[in-house]
């Protein structure tokens, strides 16, 4: 994402937060901005820890409720991870995260690949998951291949 394209968002959500009767402190409009210009996923302490180093005054109660009412806005979605929880864009959080409970390495399947599952859960029990929330805890191909040779 471009850095003027990131501005023009920003500028659109920031006038929709201020419709909704939020304020709009320097605070929220950076922490607005480093979501938007982050690949991937972004945990609300990075959020925290990247936000104060350009603006003072930055606290994690307010990354919190600025990350939950972009999330309300639809503008980003979260992960449950082992560590928490992540943000990414909507558009971008299609996998389910595969987290080695052993040595930590992340992977990501396509929530695509889920759909066999999904319609086994849906069949047994009527309950349709969302599994873009979602994390699974395992072990990586190493460290079971490590497991099994012992």
């Amino acid at each position: 994402m471009s850095h003027q394209i990131s501005e023009v968002n920003v500028a659109g959500i920031v006038e929709e937060l201020r419709a909704r009767g939020h304020r709009v402190t320097p605070q929220r409009r950076a922490i607005v901005a480093e979501t938007l210009g982050t690949e991937g996923h972004i945990a609300p302490q990075a959020v925290a820890k990247k936000v104060s180093e350009r603006v003072p005054g930055v606290n994690a109660s307010t990354v919190y409720r600025t990350l939950e009412l972009l999330e309300e806005l639809g503008y980003v979605s979260h992960a449950h991870l082992e560590d928490g929880f992540q943000y990414h864009l909507v558009g971008r959080g299609g996998h389910v995260h595969l987290v080695c409970a052993r040595c930590g390495r992340q992977e990501a399947l396509p929530v695509e690949k889920t759909v066999p599952f999904k319609r086994l859960i849906e069949k047994h029990s009527g309950f349709s998951p969302d599994f873009s929330h979602f994390s699974i805890s395992g072990l990586c191909a190493a460290c079971r291949k490590l497991q099994d040779s012992r």
